[in-house]
């Protein structure tokens, strides 16, 4: 099965910013994947001047913020790496059982890769609700470049959000029929890097195993 993959546009953000930035970018993605039986929601984010959409059901937006504090988890015990979240959307199928395969496979037929590079500023302080808009200064940066700067980033995430646009609407041909499954998406999986590089190779290996070729996953 061919697999197509779009690798985002890699943004510069701070701790606090980066709950924001995955929910816009994570929701996109997952509505414009639905099959249909959702209830659209809009929401206004917080930090930025932007709108996404959510598919208005709470399964979904669980996964999806459960998934970014594990993330968000991830950074701060992994300062100073380039951070990755990868979104693939899979068919299960069944097939003979052997001694090193599971008789359910996963076929990745498209995945999504989001890059974020963190600031290492001294940590902000954030909550889930991210209703906070204000931020104390490092000292280092006025609050006339943490302005300049946040512009910067809006923009560029801006720009991201029309890549995921743009590669929904020209990259159409891969996907399958739609599953005879209840739910309101394609299967999907969110992964983010893993707590050692071993583990990461071992979880490569097994991956290779279920699908009989290499994703791209992280």
């Amino acid at each position: 099965m061919n697999c197509e993959v779009c690798n985002l546009k890699e943004l510069d953000v701070e701790h606090f910013e980066m709950r924001e930035v995955l929910r816009c970018i994570l929701h996109t993605i997952v509505f414009h994947r639905a099959l249909g039986l959702v209830r659209p929601r809009d929401v206004d984010s917080e930090i930025f001047e932007i709108t996404y959409v959510q598919c208005g059901v709470a399964e979904v937006e669980k996964k999806i913020e459960e998934k970014i504090d594990q993330f968000i988890s991830w950074v701060e015990k992994h300062p100073n790496k380039k951070s990755q979240i990868c979104l693939s959307f899979y068919e299960v199928k069944n097939k003979q059982a052997t001694w090193f395969t599971n008789k359910v496979e996963r076929l990745y037929w498209e995945q999504w890769h989001i890059n974020l590079n963190v600031a290492q500023h001294p940590k902000v302080h954030s909550n889930k609700s991210h209703h906070s808009k204000v931020v104390v200064g490092t000292g280092e940066n006025t609050m006339e470049e943490r302005s300049v700067r946040q512009a910067a980033l809006e923009a560029s995430l801006h720009e991201v959000l029309f890549q995921i646009i743009k590669f929904v609407n020209e990259k159409k041909d891969h996907i399958p029929p739609i599953p005879n499954l209840e739910g309101v998406s394609f299967p999907y999986e969110i992964t983010i890097p893993s707590s050692s590089d071993s583990s990461f190779g071992m979880d490569m290996f097994k991956r290779m195993l279920q699908t009989g070729h290499p994703t791209m996953l992280s």
